[in-house]
């Protein structure tokens, strides 16, 4: 799922889900190994919600939560950030962060 300013409210922060956001660009490569982790977790587990956020098109959303380097993934519970890691995350990780938020 795509997030946007227009978006969040109600996708992230209204969620009655956990959120996992993935803070990332189409150049960065790193980003681009962590898609199909994020892909397989989705697949796997319809209890969370899994959104992206493009930092070159959604630059007030990546200063407003602090993103200095990407991916940075934050975990989102009832509205607010319940955990964050930065850089390429295995699946296991993933799970782990959820389960620690």
């Amino acid at each position: 799922m795509t997030i946007t300013t227009t978006n969040f409210e109600a996708e992230v922060l209204n969620s009655s889900k956990p959120v996992l956001i993935d803070f990332w660009a189409p150049w960065c490569g790193p980003c681009r190994m962590q898609g199909p982790v994020l892909d397989a977790l989705a697949v796997e587990d319809e209890s969370i919600v899994i959104g992206k956020v493009n930092i070159d098109d959604e630059p007030k959303l990546a200063q407003e939560y602090g993103i200095m380097s990407i991916p940075t993934i934050l975990v989102f519970k009832d509205g607010k950030v319940a955990g964050q890691v930065t850089g390429v995350q295995s699946k296991e990780a993933l799970l782990a962060l959820l389960a620690n938020a």
